[in-house]
């Protein structure tokens, strides 16, 4: 687990970073990271339940958390509640931070829900609410961003947070699994797109990690499927990734150090798919 700031390269100096479920975990520990290295932050956060899920949402008071960390580490932050499915307050809430803060460099597009579920025993409401929050506004924080970029004319790194199971069909997660490939699918297409402008676009494809938004109906279903249980382990002894784990991934792949690298598909994946 990495979890010491002090002595990272300042890759992000002068630069601006959009990152959407920043209020915790995974978009949390991103804002930190690249704070951490010099960039100014805008966060954007629904801080709020979801109906299909069994877990606690963010709240207002985890954004304000994510906002005094990187004013501790002396950059400025702008954050905001709204919701990645509502275009017109996302894309608002990105348009407030360029006015206070200059410009864009980085979108990485985080927010995300996860719930479990036989594929055939997913309700219409459960499934809708997954691809909406997934996949819509991962296009929408994409599409708010895009034309910001093209209009500094100075490139830019798209970021998107797909799983494991946006390359694996992994059981018991039919939306998610759905939505999440559909995640490669527009990354490789933007990815395309946007390459002649010196803009980058690639996923990355953590396994489990330790966020606190794990589907607590996942053991469950192992439990009673057992010979599906396999198909989640990994290769390398830890059993699950820390939040700084993925960030420290997020932030080299968002710097100029992979500025060769487009439409790719990073796994973090303690080794899953290597079996």
């Amino acid at each position: 687990m990495i979890t010491s700031t002090e002595h990272q390269p300042r890759r992000f100096e002068g630069k601006v970073a959009f990152i959407t479920g920043a209020a915790r975990g995974q978009g949390r520990a991103e804002a930190i990271r690249l704070a951490s290295e010099g960039a100014d932050i805008i966060a954007v956060d629904i801080c709020g339940e979801f109906e299909s899920t069994f877990y606690d949402g963010s709240t207002a008071e985890n954004l304000q958390e994510t906002v005094a960390a990187v004013e501790a580490l002396d950059r400025r932050i702008v954050a905001t509640q709204a919701d990645t499915r509502d275009f017109a307050a996302l894309s608002a809430a990105l348009n407030d931070g360029v006015a206070q803060l200059g410009r864009l460099d980085v979108v990485i597009a985080n927010a995300g829900i996860c719930a479990a579920g036989m594929s055939w025993e997913i309700t219409p409401e459960q499934w809708k609410e997954t691809i909406d929050v997934n996949l819509t506004g991962t296009f929408f924080a994409a599409k708010a961003a895009i034309p910001i970029l093209l209009d500094q004319g100075t490139g830019g790194s798209i970021v998107m947070t797909s799983s494991v199971a946006g390359l694996k069909g992994l059981p018991f997660l039919a939306h998610y699994t759905a939505s999440k490939h559909g995640i490669v699918g527009l990354c490789r297409t933007m990815a395309n797109e946007l390459g002649q402008f010196g803009i980058r676009v690639n996923t990355i494809h953590p396994h489990g990690v330790a966020t606190g938004m794990q589907p607590g109906d996942m053991m469950a279903l192992i439990e009673k499927y057992p010979s599906l249980g396999p198909i989640f382990m990994g290769s390398l002894p830890d059993p699950i990734s820390e939040p700084e784990d993925i960030a420290a991934a997020v932030a080299w792949l968002a710097s100029d150090e992979a500025r060769h690298v487009t439409g790719i598909q990073l796994p973090l994946d303690l080794g899953v798919l290597t079996r």
